[in-house]
């Protein structure tokens, strides 16, 4: 074998190798990537799943306070018409994670229900028999418990999103993000009223 051959066998095959390298390098940060993005959407899903059981809390606690409190109306009202707009952003999908407007829209219908449980509580605080009513006391228990962890959980995902943006933004990775479509995720903003938990206790 001549020295040229040899010359351009050592040639191609470290070509090879470079290319191997290079396509295991591309692997495993699209996968990295796949990984990060999955990560965020099981911590959306954590978020999605306090913010119902919230919700899943009111009509008994609404209906535990109208026994005492029937002429309340203008709060009860309040209080179904936030639930309802609520209800309607609760979808774990790719447009509320990947889209401003949507994700905004989300914390603010959460924010709007809130502030309008933070004004059922002031109401009960108006009857003393309500707040000695055992049933009232173990909904007031549970929706506390739920709002703290609700703040646990919007953390959390937060922490992810900022894991999984920080990665698809560094160089070189941004390039492969951009072909391949992994978009940068929206942060959990604290509006004001949806970062506080209503005031529930009565001591």
């Amino acid at each position: 074998m001549t020295k040229g051959i040899k010359t351009g066998l050592i040639v191609l095959i470290g070509i090879i190798i470079l290319g191997m390298m290079g396509c295991s390098s591309l692997s495993r940060t699209y996968n990295n990537m796949v990984s990060m993005e999955e990560a965020v959407t099981a911590n959306w899903s954590q978020v999605e799943n306090v913010y119902q059981r919230r919700m899943d809390l009111i009509p008994n606690l609404v209906a535990t306070v109208k026994g005492y409190a029937s002429h309340e109306q203008e709060t009860f009202t309040q209080i179904a018409d936030a639930r309802s707009k609520a209800g309607g952003t609760m979808q774990i999908s790719d447009e509320v994670l990947n889209n401003p407007e949507s994700f905004q829209r989300f914390q603010q219908a959460q924010g709007e229900l809130g502030t309008a449980l933070q004004r059922l509580m002031v109401v009960s605080e108006n009857y003393p028999e309500l707040k000695a009513n055992q049933n009232f006391l173990a909904l007031q228990d549970q929706l506390e418990g739920t709002e703290n962890r609700i703040s646990v959980e919007r953390k959390r995902f937060n922490d992810t999103v900022r894991v999984y943006n920080t990665y698809i933004k560094q160089f070189p990775r941004i390039f492969i993000a951009n072909m391949a479509g992994f978009d940068e995720k929206n942060y959990f903003q604290a509006a004001e009223g949806s970062s506080i938990a209503p005031s529930v206790s009565f001591e």
